[in-house]
């Protein structure tokens, strides 16, 4: 399916999606935000880097079909989910982390919380564990009954795309360009993997040389890192302080130290530029645009019939038994 019907598809059922609210379960389940804070706690105090990739997880789930926990489902016979698409496949991962957090939940109230609304509560954690913003998260979200591997190829970016096609894609959601930077300031925790470079560092569009962007002692150090034999799942630190979610990343691209070729072009492509150049010198602006933006992305829904999901990465046995029969 294009990613014009999909976003056709996208818009229209969104209007009939469920109403999100601070607090949803304030009632049903008070002690969830607290029970995804400890246990994200836990995660990042035995692996740092997990932090990140649990933050990723909310933006891989919510531009496939809206913020539906379709990206933490495995694959069925029937199914190829959105685990092995192009953009995710050795990339995505913590995916156990996701399951830690619905075990504890499950423990304090069964079958109340979805696993969409897990994926945005713990992405929100993952950035205040890192010493990032926090914010106030809207819930109320339904886990979706299928997943997508063709839909997320034919969605998700590439770490070759430049702003200007990025600056396009995010417009489609109805985020600004002013969101777009802000957001990729998630890069500002964790690592890329070497497959990512490798065309930056050794064939830039095609001319056999590196992207002259690249400052030339980090180049340096990335082809140490990244040489033309490398197994290339091989990661590198997408910024300097790539366990603390602060500025450090926007002043890594003003200096032409930009791990991804989508990172770096922010601040090659004049639209993007100045909010990068802001952002380098004004952390506290970075914060709260970054907390908007998620808020924002968090909003995505595509209205489709939903559950709440026992086990994160199957749907309910009932919903299944009812998929067959219809």
């Amino acid at each position: 399916m294009s990613l014009l019907v999909l976003l056709c598809i996208f818009h229209i059922a969104a209007a009939a999606a469920a109403p999100l609210r601070p607090g949803f379960y304030s009632k049903t389940c008070p002690k969830a935000e607290s029970i995804v804070r400890e246990v994200m706690k836990k995660a990042m105090n035995k692996e740092p880097r997990s932090g990140a990739s649990v933050m990723r997880l909310q933006f891989h789930d919510c531009f496939v079909n809206g913020c539906d926990g379709s990206v933490l489902l495995d694959d069925t016979p029937n199914m190829l989910g959105e685990k092995l698409a192009l953009s995710n496949i050795n990339s995505l991962r913590s995916f156990e982390v996701i399951d830690q957090v619905k075990e504890a939940l499950e423990a304090e109230c069964p079958q109340t919380i979805s696993c969409a609304d897990i994926i945005i509560m713990a992405s929100r954690d993952a950035v205040a564990l890192s010493g990032g913003p926090s914010w106030e998260v809207k819930l109320g979200r339904k886990d979706s009954l299928t997943a997508s591997q063709e839909d997320s190829n034919n969605i998700m970016p590439s770490p070759r795309s430049n702003a200007s096609s990025l600056i396009d894609l995010f417009n489609q959601y109805h985020l600004s360009v002013k969101d777009l930077v802000a957001l990729s300031g998630s890069h500002s925790i964790g690592q890329g993997r070497c497959f990512s470079i490798m065309f930056r560092l050794y064939n830039q569009s095609g001319t056999g040389r590196p992207d002259p962007a690249i400052e030339p002692k980090y180049r340096n150090k990335l082809n140490r890192l990244c040489p033309l034999n490398v197994d290339q799942n091989v990661t590198g630190d997408l910024d300097a302080t790539p366990k603390i979610f602060d500025n450090q990343y926007f002043k890594d691209l003003v200096s032409g130290r930009g791990f991804l070729n989508s990172d770096e072009t922010l601040f090659t492509y004049p639209r993007t530029r100045k909010f990068v150049q802001l952002y380098s010198k004004d952390q506290s602006k970075f914060f709260k645009d970054f907390a908007r933006g998620m808020i924002k992305m968090g909003d995505l829904q595509s209205g489709r019939p939903g559950e709440i999901r026992r086990n994160c990465r199957v749907v309910n046995v009932r919903a299944v038994d009812g998929l067959l029969e219809s």
